[in-house]
């Protein structure tokens, strides 16, 4: 679910499983991922949260275990 600029996906965007569950939230800046996103495991947990910068990882990024726990940080290189 999200907003469209023209044929562009703009702005603030969410993306549920079958099962109505939250999957992903996410933005766009003239169809390109912008901002924070995370992604969440089917139970609900976030499974990894990070910034991107015009569709590239940006920055530190965090994984975690379906029980929440972080397990990895990765850093990506800003541009």
């Amino acid at each position: 679910m999200g907003k469209f600029a023209g044929d562009k996906m703009t702005g603030a965007w969410k993306w549920y499983r079958e099962n109505g569950k939250l999957m992903q939230t996410g933005s766009f800046i003239e169809e390109k991922k912008s901002g924070v996103w995370r992604r969440y495991h089917p139970n609900g947990a976030l499974y990894d949260d990070g910034e991107f910068d015009g569709n590239k990882k940006v920055g530190e990024w965090r994984t975690y275990d379906a029980s929440g726990k972080l397990i990895k940080t990765t850093k990506h290189k800003v541009k």
